[in-house]
């Protein structure tokens, strides 16, 4: 059992001196349990050796995320060297802590203080959490409460707190929202060209594109109203193609489909509108998609594609995941279905998962599709790290290991010799440092032009100023010059009066 508890509060460290140490055989009895409900009882075991408060929140949060990572700053480390006795090799002191990831980091500090986390000193912090504003000095009622409330909510806050740029969760919902819009587009323009099928059931096969068939609905409606004055309305909405839409009128008039009455023909143009806007939507959010997977993950986007590189962000939970993730998992993500099938009936386990939509795998013949998967999953993974962890984003990383899957491919195929890794990676490296110091010259160049600019908006106020003094100065002399004359012209016929 430890001779000293430390106690972690929301309000700051406290450290306990264990008075009667309860025995571990008996620490399930019944007497034992009730003893660590009642004050009386429990203030016999622990004695408050020194307790020291958080300056601020600020202080509190930086500790309980040191705490959460098991790491001893300098304010635990000093409280620990002040309190506890000074141990030696023969007088070892024993330390009872809450959290094991916090042992190994005390006793680096501390060589000869042994740290102890079993059940009878989680009883004991569960005691002193229990009586915590009783055994604390100096605590009133519902500081503890307060103090724990917000600790609780700026450590939340600090955890989920993100780049605005590089928030992956924001790719997670655009792809799956692009395939969810991807099935509904499929199915609402299934529907509109069975049902607008009986009216116009030529249409369908002269414009098989969903987006284009609905936009025609949309002006054509009634086929009897067609004719060679919507020829270059029809064209424009189908690529500005004349013989499609010659083809579509010259349908139109020798259609055998049969008439719609004004209300139904209202519910199939008011469908197609929605397909239009479905479609128009989804090609915006492709396009919002594509430029946030080049800010988030610049090198996986360059090396296996905007859509691909979104599903594995999307199947790992987020791409800190997806960095953690070994190759070989990264090359069956997404085929987990059939890998456990596989170990079940002791089959063949898949080659590729995701993956497989990448267009590496379509080119690589298919003795080489196994081969080429793991390389690419290797590539990708590293791509990965690289964007999870990398300072500056950029995808010269991933330009780099995109030649190196096309000369794997070559190498399938002609026996010639890739680039080696080591040497891929130092040509991306001194690209990068290339790129950072064209970076800084021109952060240089525009802080030098801003100075220039404030020096200039700087002299055309001083010009600005010193005019308006010269022009104040001249109408102040003005003033007193015509004060002086007016002074002078009365003086005069006095003096004229005088002389009479």
């Amino acid at each position: 059992m430890a001779d000293y508890v430390l106690f972690e509060e929301a309000t700051g460290y406290a450290l306990f001196k264990v008075g009667i140490k309860p025995e571990d055989i008996g620490s399930r009895l019944k007497e034992v349990q009730d003893a660590a409900t009642d004050l009386g009882k429990f203030g016999k075991m622990v004695e408050l050796v020194s307790f020291t408060p958080f300056k601020g929140a600020a202080q509190a949060l930086e500790n309980a995320n040191d705490i959460s990572e098991g790491i001893v700053n300098e304010y635990l480390k000093s409280f620990l060297e002040l309190n506890l006795p000074k141990a030696s090799k023969k007088s070892k002191v024993s330390l009872g802590i809450s959290d094991k990831n916090l042992g190994q980091s005390i006793k680096d500090s501390f060589p000869y203080v042994d740290t102890v986390s079993n059940e009878g000193i989680q009883d004991l912090i569960r005691g002193i959490r229990l009586f915590g504003d009783k055994l604390l000095k100096g605590l009133e009622d519902g500081d503890l409460e307060r103090a724990q409330l917000g600790l609780g909510h700026a450590y939340s806050r600090s955890k989920v707190k993100f780049s605005v740029t590089k928030n992956d969760n924001h790719i997670i919902q655009a792809i799956a929202l692009l395939d969810q819009l991807d099935k509904d587009i499929n199915i609402y323009a299934m529907r509109i060209k069975e049902w607008y099928g009986w009216h116009f059931p030529e249409l369908k096969s002269i414009v098989p594109d969903n987006h284009d068939f609905a936009a025609l609905v949309c002006l054509i409606r009634n086929k009897s109203t067609l004719d060679d004055d919507k020829k270059h309305d029809i064209a424009a909405l189908v690529n500005d193609d004349e013989a499609v839409a010659e083809n579509v009128i010259a349908a139109a008039k020798i259609s055998m489909g049969s008439d719609l009455s004004e209300t139904d023909m209202e519910c199939v143009v008011e469908l197609a509108e929605r397909v239009v806007e479905i479609t128009e939507f989804r090609a915006q959010l492709y396009a919002y998609l594509t430029d946030k997977m080049h800010t988030v993950a610049p090198n996986l986007s360059e090396l296996i594609g905007e859509m691909v590189g979104a599903r594995l962000i999307s199947h790992a939970g987020s791409l800190i995941n997806l960095s953690k993730y070994p190759a070989s998992t990264v090359q069956i993500l997404g085929a987990e279905k059939a890998l456990f099938r596989a170990l079940k009936t002791k089959g063949n386990t898949p080659k590729y998962g995701l993956i497989y939509h990448s267009s590496f795998i379509s080119k690589a013949g298919a003795k080489n599709k196994g081969r080429i998967s793991r390389f690419l999953a290797n590539k990708c993974s590293i791509a990965s790290r690289i964007d999870s962890f990398a300072n500056e984003p950029t995808n010269v990383f991933g330009q780099v290991l995109k030649q190196q899957m096309e000369e794997r491919l070559q190498f399938f195929e002609t026996g010639k010799p890739p680039i080696k890794n080591v040497d891929a990676m130092n040509d991306a490296l001194s690209r990068v440092k290339v790129q950072i110091d064209q970076d800084e010259d021109v952060e240089m160049i525009d802080e030098e032009l801003s100075e220039e600019e404030e020096k200039e908006k700087k002299e055309k106020k001083k010009e600005k100023k010193d005019k308006k003094d010269k022009k104040d100065k001249k109408e102040k002399k003005e003033k007193k010059e015509k004060k002086r004359s007016s002074e002078d012209g009365e003086e005069t016929p006095k003096k004229k009066k005088s002389k009479k």
